[in-house]
């Protein structure tokens, strides 16, 4: 790839977790009765939904980390917390005519291992015991390789997970102290190993490409490792430094970091490494195996994504409980409070979900977001409906992208070329209509 082309490409772009994101939400009208009426309309519509629920408690800081986390040792706030999230559930389901029927159940964080089993057991029952299981249901929960015992292996096994994340970002030990981060490679491997042993059909392992003296040395280790453990998914994010945000990340700077072409050349090594090794492209920043779920999905244009990540399912309704987690109603989002004292506070003094913000989607955001959704999962998106909505201003944008490699451009359609999957960020931009009409641009992590 030409120097060129990466330099006018990386630059801060939204990563579509959803559209509009996230700080270009309209929140003058923040309203967990409205919100709810949203979600009493989705569940009409489908009594499927997807569930998360954000344990955000970690031990120790990952200077790394860009999630919304709790630092303590005080185990202690373990059965507070999950009666509150209980009870925000309860605020849920006896808004509704009908038990809500899970299809899929996804515990994050933070360190969800942080938890003991019993306790983690104590959630999971409470939360099936007001809800229904899909006749095929999925359970995942993110696993730090250095506090995910046995206990939890087993204990969640029992309940139904069957798939596990684990946060491995880079098996280098070097890296990870810069970091602050603590696992070896053998608790990796023994994680692993008996999560496979306990029947788990899918392991998932989470890499990160640009970290702290990260170097191509690293990469191609990560990949020998790989080829040895064989996850059957691979989530390989690029680094976000975004100091002015989370200032943890203050702990180094970025002469510490393979910036620019350097970070360009840890990916590209990384993707070749990965298609060799067996591993399909799957939308952006994952790839598994041709057997996984996930891939089949992708084949069969099932693949959906959604604020947990790329699923096989499309449930409209998501609920989201915990401090700072995100809902979706298909029609509304919704984000909780993110102090976890507050949250509490809330859950014990108020009788609807703890709401900071929330978003109320327009016919205009409906259609844009099934088209970026579009481009992200499938590579594609068209205007065979409306073909006027293909505007001249959006044509001339594409035409763009296409002068540089990155799309094929139809008469009504789009489509993503294989050089163009390495910048789907900066395509999705171009749909981005809040963003085109934004005054200032918020803080977001570069493109690569």
């Amino acid at each position: 790839m030409e120097l060129s082309l990466l330099q006018k490409y990386d630059v801060p772009v939204p990563r579509y977790t959803s559209y509009p994101t996230v700080p270009l939400w309209d929140t003058t009208d923040t309203s967990a009765a409205r919100w709810m009426q949203h979600v009493q309309l989705s569940f009409s519509r489908n009594r499927e939904l997807s569930l998360y629920v954000h344990l955000p408690y970690c031990e120790s800081l990952c200077t790394y980390c860009g999630c919304n986390k709790h630092i303590t040792k005080n185990h202690l706030m373990e059965v507070p917390y999950i009666k509150a999230v209980l009870k925000e559930w309860r605020m849920y389901t006896s808004r509704l005519p009908q038990k809500p029927i899970i299809r899929e159940l996804h515990l994050g964080g933070g360190t969800p291992t942080f938890f003991s089993p019993e306790n983690l057991a104590m959630l999971v029952n409470g939360l099936c015991a007001e809800a229904e299981l899909a006749p095929r249901y999925s359970f995942s929960f993110e696993a730090h390789p250095d506090s995910t015992t046995s206990g939890h292996l087993s204990t969640l096994r029992k309940l139904g997970f069957n798939r596990i994340s684990i946060g491995v970002q880079d098996f280098d030990e070097s890296i990870m102290r810069v970091i602050n981060r603590f696992q070896t490679l053998a608790q990796i491997e023994q994680v692993t190993q008996e999560a496979r042993a306990l029947g788990y059909s899918s392991v998932n392992y989470d890499l990160i490409y640009g970290l702290p003296g990260q170097t191509p040395a690293h990469i191609e280790r990560n990949l020998m490792l790989l080829q040895e453990l064989r996850p059957d998914r691979i989530a390989f994010y690029s680094y976000a430094h975004i100091p002015e945000v989370k200032k943890a990340q203050r702990a180094y700077s970025e002469k510490d970091l393979p910036t620019g072409a350097e970070k360009l050349k840890l990916y590209a090594l990384g993707k070749a490494g990965l298609e060799k090794l067996g591993y399909k492209d799957i939308g952006m920043d994952h790839f598994a195996l041709a057997k996984d779920e996930l891939y089949i999905s992708m084949k069969n244009k099932r693949l959906h994504r959604n604020f947990m990540g790329y699923t096989p399912y499309h449930t409209e309704l998501c609920i989201a409980l915990g401090a700072s987690s995100i809902s979706d109603s298909w029609t509304a989002y919704a984000q909780n409070e993110k102090n976890v004292r507050a949250y509490l506070h809330r859950i014990k003094e108020e009788d609807l979900p703890p709401l900071i913000k929330t978003h109320f989607l327009t016919e205009e955001d409906k259609r844009l977001r099934k088209q970026i959704l579009d481009l992200i999962c499938h590579y594609q998106t068209d205007w065979l409906d409306r073909p006027e909505r293909f505007t001249f201003s959006l044509q001339a944008a594409f035409a763009a992208l296409e002068r540089d490699g990155l799309v094929k451009v139809f008469p009504r359609q789009v489509k993503v070329t294989p050089l163009g999957k390495s910048f789907i960020r900066n395509i999705c931009r171009v749909l981005d209509a809040r963003m085109n009409r934004h005054q200032k641009n918020p803080v977001f992590s570069k493109a690569v």
